[in-house]
């Protein structure tokens, strides 16, 4: 028997997610407060509610996509919505933080629902395929006992653990690992366009030497673990090696007048570790020196 679902939120995201479930055969039921955004399902079987609370009626789980928590709260906190949640599962796949999402558990526990929070780390195209990705936490008995549903959203959906947080906490480590090669392609497309390098010719250079860097990130992740700091002799790079070359980089952006806001704070990481007598430690070392704000 396929699971009667209502999906809150049909932006580009939440249309995806409904889409991937009406093709697996669910009965789904969709509510935006922009009525005109929902409308396109319509044509695909979906059942569009006029209000929050006949979407949240019409189905035993419900699926929020919207903005933040605060929307969600906007729409489902609502004495008329709370009224009918004893017994279903709400699953956020909403963008937040892991200690909204442990107030949030605990919020529609104490309404009777039960809760999972989930974070997509993937474009509304990835969604419903092999590939889709999303991370779900928090109460793994309603996880299992749905994985159908799950399953119809993506390949590649995990329970990742208990805590109703871990997803979110998952989703920003990975987003830091994006941004930081985002910004660093900002840093290197900046130094090839004072150099009067062809940015192709940087794009060449870094598709032979990526796997590379990911060799590189994958160690610092395991030596961290392992908390193998010192250079040992499988040690890939020390932080002698990478300070020597990021004084080349910075003597250069300075010759060029290139902004150093996002190379200020790889030195700022260095220093500290030098200043601790790190210096030929492994990179991993530096690990030591980013874990509180000083």
């Amino acid at each position: 028997m396929k699971r009667s679902i209502a999906v809150v939120g049909t932006g580009r995201m939440g249309s995806a997610l409904a889409r991937a479930l009406l093709a697996k055969g669910h009965r789904v039921t969709v509510w935006n407060r922009t009525k005109e955004k929902a409308e396109p399902l319509a044509l695909l079987g979906a059942n569009i509610a006029p209000s929050a609370l006949e979407a949240v009626s019409a189905a035993e789980i419900i699926i929020v996509n919207v903005s933040d928590y605060a929307a969600t709260a906007a729409i489902l906190h609502d004495a008329d919505v709370t009224s009918v949640l004893r017994g279903k599962l709400v699953v956020e796949l909403t963008s937040g933080t892991p200690h909204g999402a442990r107030e949030a558990a605990e919020w529609w526990a104490g309404h009777g629902a039960s809760y999972l929070d989930g974070a997509i780390m993937a474009t509304p195209d990835f969604i419903g395929t092999d590939a889709g990705t999303i991370l779900v936490s928090g109460q793994g008995q309603a996880f299992r006992d749905n994985e159908e549903v799950f399953r119809a959203l993506g390949g590649n959906v995990q329970h990742v653990g208990q805590d109703p947080g871990r997803a979110n906490a998952l989703d920003s480590a990975l987003l830091a690992l994006m941004w930081g090669e985002l910004f660093g392609a900002l840093n290197a497309i900046a130094v090839c366009q004072a150099e009067e390098i062809d940015l192709g010719e940087l794009g060449r250079q870094w598709t032979a030497t990526a796997p590379v860097v990911e060799g590189l990130v994958s160690d610092l992740i395991k030596r961290t673990d392992a908390g193998r700091f010192a250079s040992d002799d499988e040690t890939l790079s020390s932080i002698s090696a990478h300070y020597g070359a990021f004084q080349h980089l910075v003597e250069l952006m300075d010759a060029r007048g290139i902004d150093r806001s996002i190379v200020g704070g790889y030195d700022a990481i260095f220093q500290r570790a030098i200043a601790a007598g790190q210096l030929q430690g492994d990179f991993a070392a530096l690990s030591q020196f980013l874990g509180k704000a000083t």
